[in-house]
């Protein structure tokens, strides 16, 4: 797995499954993110072989519910995102999926009360130690590459200095959303504070936040590099003003970017061609919903969010999807 130049699916919980990965994918997305799973429940699931759909399930014991679902055609791009507390537990989940995905990611940036009551998510930004422990045990333990996904802390000074204790861990990347926890979706990302992890790493970071548009994903690379004023002496001339220029020379920013809402709205913004209008992929999801026998609630909450960001939602057309009972319904 290669984090350089590449455009990434963010993930997003009850979004990130199996059809919108492959959308994505197909529109020109790099690395696909699944959403988080929690240890707790990805250590209770059997792996099982689903011939007539022709994908790898990871089925909880004794409900046959399928917490995770993943095929071959995204076994180069996928990354299985894991929501712990506990290093060793954390192991057992990887070691359990790692044959079937492409690298395995740590989240460190869910605000969520359900991540930050489990020690989870966001909780971790506190706890240094327990990060190196997790990080650190999962790098030694595995072949593949590891990655974790922060937010901000309140200074950038401390922003930094955890990305620097993180990068001692081995870890292949690190993704760094550019808002605080407290900050909402609606709070402008600041990437200046991504552009500080970027200056102070050799490895590679995945810039994070308000991606809408393809060309955002170019912006947010040049607004996270750094511009050093370097002095360029000339030899005297007549013809010059002055003989002393200052030149802007560009450092590295960030190596990859992640888009979380705009890939949701509209998966084809991964596409250099331009954004597909928004009712063919509804289309094109729903299709492949079916065909990979996506959850219903996932399929139900992705559209909502989908279509409701282009129009407002209409009631009738919301309580036949919300009465829906299966996939086909729903089309």
């Amino acid at each position: 797995m290669d984090y350089h130049n590449k455009l990434i699916l963010a993930p997003m919980v009850r979004v990130g499954t199996l059809p919108l990965r492959l959308l994505a994918a197909e529109y020109g997305a790099d690395i696909t993110y699944g959403e988080e799973i929690v240890d707790h429940k990805i250590v209770k699931c059997d792996r099982r072989i689903n011939e007539l759909l022709g994908s790898t399930d990871f089925v909880e014991k004794g409900t046959e519910s399928v917490v995770f679902r993943t095929c071959d055609q995204e076994k180069d791009k996928v990354v299985f995102q894991i929501g712990t507390s506990d290093a060793v537990r954390a192991l057992t989940a990887a070691q359990l999926v790692c044959n079937d995905v492409a690298a395995i990611d740590i989240n460190m940036g869910c605000p969520k009360p359900f991540s930050l009551s489990g020690g989870m998510g966001a909780a971790l930004l506190s706890k240094p130690e327990l990060i190196s422990d997790i990080l650190t045990t999962l790098r030694r333990n595995l072949t593949l590459p590891v990655t974790c996904k922060i937010r901000l802390l309140k200074s950038p000074h401390d922003t930094v200095e955890l990305a620097r204790r993180i990068e001692k861990t081995g870890v292949h990347a690190i993704a760094v959303h550019g808002r605080h926890v407290l900050d909402r979706p609606r709070d402008p990302a600041k990437w200046s504070g991504i552009a500080d992890v970027a200056s102070a790493l050799s490895i590679p970071v995945i810039a994070n936040g308000d991606v809408f548009e393809y060309d955002d994903f170019q912006r947010i690379k040049s607004a996270t590099g750094m511009f050093w004023h370097i002095p360029r002496l000339n030899l005297p001339n007549s013809c010059l003003g002055s003989s002393l220029q200052i030149v802007l020379v560009a450092d590295k920013g960030a190596s990859s970017v992640m888009a979380a809402r705009g890939a949701l709205w509209n998966p084809s913004i991964f596409s250099p061609e331009g954004k597909v209008h928004y009712e063919i992929m509804e289309k094109e999801y729903i299709r492949k919903c079916i065909l990979w026998d996506n959850d219903i609630r996932s399929t139900k909450h992705t559209l909502r969010d989908m279509k409701s960001h282009y129009t407002s939602l209409e009631v009738p057309f919301w309580r036949a999807v919300v009465k829906a009972e299966s996939t086909a319904d729903v089309a």
